[in-house]
């Protein structure tokens, strides 16, 4: 998983706003790493916020702004009496099935943007209070998706470390000697 960002290529603003949100997707799900269903569904501090339920909002949230730029209907729908389910799984909803649908709507959604003639390409907003008025680059919306993974992965790190003590450090540790001992099952 990614951990670091590479460096810069001249004039790839493109792929280096992949990378920077690639790295942010990465550490919110290695924030999960190693946790049963249980726990990733606790809520270990004062907030109503759990690894699985961030999980799924991420993925919601990205949902969303992709059928924005792409203009089409999302096929997310929440109201004001389901909007606190997108932070939580419900029903038979499991945390691989948030991860699953995560990597999925991360794949579409750089496909998308590499599809698209320029980041200066725009699309227009829904008249609501907490979007801005009119219309939006692809750049920004990268960069707004940006920001909100990076803001929701400082949850998870919380929460995590919360639930066992668990730093991202260790986690990128953890998660490094476990492939590392994958690559040695396969050269034998």
């Amino acid at each position: 998983m990614t951990t670091t960002l590479p460096t810069d290529m001249p004039g790839d603003e493109l792929g280096t706003l992949l990378n920077c949100l690639e790295a942010q997707r990465a550490a919110l799900v290695r924030a999960s790493y190693g946790l049963t269903e249980e726990q990733a569904a606790s809520r270990p501090t004062a907030s109503e916020l759990s690894l699985s339920g961030l999980i799924k909002h991420v993925a919601e949230g990205q949902t969303n702004w992709l059928r924005m730029a792409q203009r089409r209907p999302s096929e997310v729908r929440r109201s004001p009496e389901t909007w606190h389910e997108s932070f939580r799984l419900v029903g038979e909803e499991t945390i691989p099935q948030a991860l699953a649908f995560l990597d999925s709507v991360n794949k579409e959604l750089t496909e998308f943007v590499r599809s698209v003639p320029s980041l200066d390409e725009t699309f227009p907003l829904p008249d609501v209070p907490w979007f801005p008025r009119g219309e939006v680059s692809i750049r920004w919306m990268l960069l707004h998706l940006i920001r909100e993974m990076a803001q929701h992965t400082g949850h998870a790190d919380i929460i995590r470390e919360s639930l066992d003590g668990k730093t991202s450090s260790e986690l990128v540790e953890l998660e490094a000697a476990e492939a590392h001992k994958g690559t040695e099952k396969e050269a034998r």
